[in-house]
């Protein structure tokens, strides 16, 4: 039976499970992404949502309100860390973190023999490939279905140019949950839809250049060839990859070591294993160590539009 009617569909996505598999072997690793996604699986039904179906290292779950998905969302990654940590390590390996990505999209679905269809679900699905590790992205639905109270909890990103669409998508980071203090954010109320940035600044050592968006793409890497030379042996030839992709600056990890990214103000850290995530406002990007290493190779960037033009600090 067919069925036309509104839904948050929730997708959440695995990474580090390859790692897992190098340091526990395939059965030990199997076993404790097996238990990650069933984990995953009952905090969408203690919420109140219903698991559609399970994709490889993720899964697809729809929710009648915006909040049941926020919910799941915030339980996923409060949860999750207690698996790997519980998991049995081999002697002297050092167990792989695994990461989740989330996305969630709200709006008419077609829902048939089990399974939904529609623009909420083509854009959830989109807008997962745009997540950065640990990071859940939301649509400007979903934090419309939301009350007062939870809405300041959300930052306001750049409008993101979806593979398939031909309208970028409004989109918004949840900040991370911690109990017993508020998290600073832009509240959705006072959120004032982002102009496209005018360019980006990129600094390292005393060295500063600013990047339009006709001038992207940039690799940054230790090649003389490079755009942006970083000449450190951690660094790979060609390291990271920014480009100019609907109206945002995107940076993709093309390496062997990996690229972090801290945005300013935050503590946690992206980590890009072959994967991309969106610049906005200020922080730092690391090459081939995370910046937790005080002798990493880092770029501190900036994206800078005309009504913002002095650097910000704090990294």
């Amino acid at each position: 039976m067919t069925a036309l009617v509104k839904r948050t569909v929730l997708f959440a996505d695995l990474r580090g499970s390859t790692g897992l598999y190098e340091t526990l072997g395939n059965a030990q690793a199997a076993s404790v992404v097996t238990q990650s996604i069933a984990l995953m699986g009952q905090v969408v039904a203690s919420s109140g949502g219903v698991v559609v179906k399970t994709l490889g290292d993720g899964l697809m779950a729809v929710f009648d309100r915006p909040a049941g998905g926020i919910e799941a969302a915030d339980d996923m990654h409060d949860s999750l860390e207690r698996v790997v940590s519980d998991a049995p390590r081999r002697r002297g390996a050092r167990l792989p973190a695994l990461k989740l990505q989330v996305a969630i999209a709200h709006g008419e679905v077609v829902e048939l023999n089990g399974d939904c269809f529609g623009d909420a679900v083509n854009v959830a699905a989109r807008l997962l490939d745009r997540a950065g590790d640990n990071e859940t992205l939301c649509t400007e639905q979903v934090v419309e279905g939301l009350h007062g109270e939870h809405r300041g909890r959300f930052r306001l990103l750049p409008r993101l140019q979806l593979r398939g669409r031909q309208e970028p998508v409004q989109v918004y980071r949840l900040e991370a949950r911690r109990f017993g203090e508020s998290v600073a954010a832009t509240t959705f109320e006072g959120a004032i839809a982002t102009a496209e940035p005018d360019g980006l600044r990129l600094t390292w050592l005393d060295g500063s250049r600013t990047f339009a968006g006709p001038d992207l793409p940039a690799v940054l890497g230790r090649s003389p060839q490079a755009t942006y030379c970083i000449d450190d042996a951690r660094v790979s030839r060609s390291h990271a990859r920014v480009e100019w992709h609907g109206g945002t600056f995107q940076i993709s990890d093309l390496s062997v070591n990996g690229t972090f990214v801290r945005f300013a103000g935050r503590d946690d850290v992206i980590s890009l294993r072959r994967g991309s995530c969106t610049l906005h406002g200020s922080g730092v990007i690391s090459l081939g160590a995370a910046p937790s290493d005080p002798t990493a190779p880092t770029v501190h960037f900036e994206v800078l539009s005309f009504a913002d033009t002095v650097p910000r600090h704090g990294y």
